[in-house]
């Protein structure tokens, strides 16, 4: 048997050391192209843009209401877990891409709102939601900071549920996870989060019953009233109060954490980052 000439033998060491040097960077290109995505939303003032601002660049700026989407790509902090990397080692070039996500601030204008609408219905690997909302304005007395951060929240939550509703397939959708970042915590007048709970699923309870109200004096028919309430009704049917947990059927999980993106003692998004990357 004829010995290897150096030439094979070089060939053959190339050929062992880049595959898979190649195959690493395929993969990693791979996966950055497809960054998890995660969507902020609701009411105009809630803080979405100061919260997207801190998370990319550490620390809160200036801003100004936002008119258009804005999406940044942010790195979760060094200590926070990341579900999908449990049994991931730190050697696997994969690993950096973990911990990044693209996060996409939208308007909380009313008329603008149709660019977060168009989001849910269109994700591009839309991995869950935070939706702001001003735990301070919440809890005025006139409530109607509640009732419109309510009304947004409502039409959000519609929408995720009809993925379910209006799926033909027999498999359920994706399990959506949403948070409501009950935001300005370290102000004296902000509810705290079982608050912030409670009164969204009140004015939830009672936007339903209005809505309900609004068909039968429409003059619509007593069967297609049945059905264009089962179509546009959150959560389950019927005359009971509305809970965030009914949701769970539709596969949508529904969490209230709290916290504050400025404050005198600076930043509070500890819980927000840590339930980012239990999603991830």
């Amino acid at each position: 048997m004829p010995e290897p000439t150096p030439v094979l033998i070089l060939i053959s060491v190339l050929l062992v050391v880049s595959i898979p040097l190649l195959l690493h960077l395929i993969i990693y290109s791979t996966t950055s192209a497809t960054l998890p995505t995660i969507l902020l939303i609701g009411p105009s003032g809630a803080g979405k843009t100061a919260l997207v601002t801190l998370l990319e660049r550490g620390r809160a700026t200036a801003t100004r209401t936002s008119q258009t989407p804005h999406t940044v790509e942010v790195s979760l902090p060094v200590k926070t877990p990341v579900a999908s990397s449990r049994f991931r080692s730190p050697n696997d070039p994969t690993w950096e891409v973990t911990k990044k996500l693209l996060v996409q601030d939208t308007p909380g204008h009313g008329k603008l709102r149709h660019y977060a609408m168009d989001s849910i219905s269109k994700p591009q690997n839309l991995q869950g939601i935070i939706f702001v909302v001003d735990a301070a304005d919440l809890s005025s007395e006139a409530r109607e900071g509640a009732r419109q951060a309510a009304e947004y929240l409502h039409d959000v939550l519609l929408q995720l549920q009809k993925r379910a509703t209006n799926s033909k397939s027999s498999r359920a959708p994706k399990e959506m996870p949403v948070i409501i970042a009950a935001n300005k915590l370290d102000l004296f007048t902000a509810l705290p989060a079982p608050l912030v709970k409670s009164t969204l699923e009140s004015e939830i309870t009672k936007l339903r019953k209005s809505l309900s109200a609004g068909l039968l004096d429409s003059g619509v028919g007593a069967k297609d009233l049945d059905a264009a309430e089962e179509h546009e009704w959150l959560g389950e049917v019927g005359n009971g109060p509305f809970e965030f947990s009914q949701l769970q059927e539709f596969n949508v999980q529904v969490k209230i954490l709290g916290g504050n993106v400025t404050g005198v003692d600076g930043s509070d998004v500890k819980q927000w980052w840590n339930w980012i990357g239990s999603i991830l």
